[in-house]
């Protein structure tokens, strides 16, 4: 789901080219992932894949943080053997727990 005018779309090395790449271009987005290889040789072509991923990787390190969180500490680690519907609950309510659990640590540090 894009909004009008989309901007950055962040997104796994999963959207890198295909038809979502294509959409998020059409939309007038630009796709920020994560880049492995690159087209040409020698340091000017090294110096943008690595500032290109500087910059994703600001914005990865953040989400995959959450992810982290919800998969070490809410057991999402066994959504394979789950359906869909089930595995669907199970994402919503580790949301529900991490943004709790968050909100509480926010709370108590601005109360200090």
């Amino acid at each position: 789901m894009l909004p009008p005018e989309p901007g950055n779309v962040y997104g796994d090395s999963a959207f890198t080219g295909g038809p979502a790449e294509r959409l998020i271009i059409s939309r007038g987005g630009r796709p920020r992932t994560m880049c492995t290889g690159i087209w040409g040789r020698g340091p000017d072509a090294l110096a943008r894949l690595e500032a290109n991923n500087a910059a994703v990787r600001r914005v990865h390190c953040r989400i995959e943080k959450v992810f982290g969180t919800w998969k070490r500490s809410y057991g999402l680690r066994r959504m394979r053997w789950l359906g869909l519907a089930k595995a669907g609950l199970q994402v919503r309510l580790a949301a529900i727990a991490y943004n709790l659990r968050r909100t509480v640590t926010l709370l108590h540090a601005a109360a200090a």
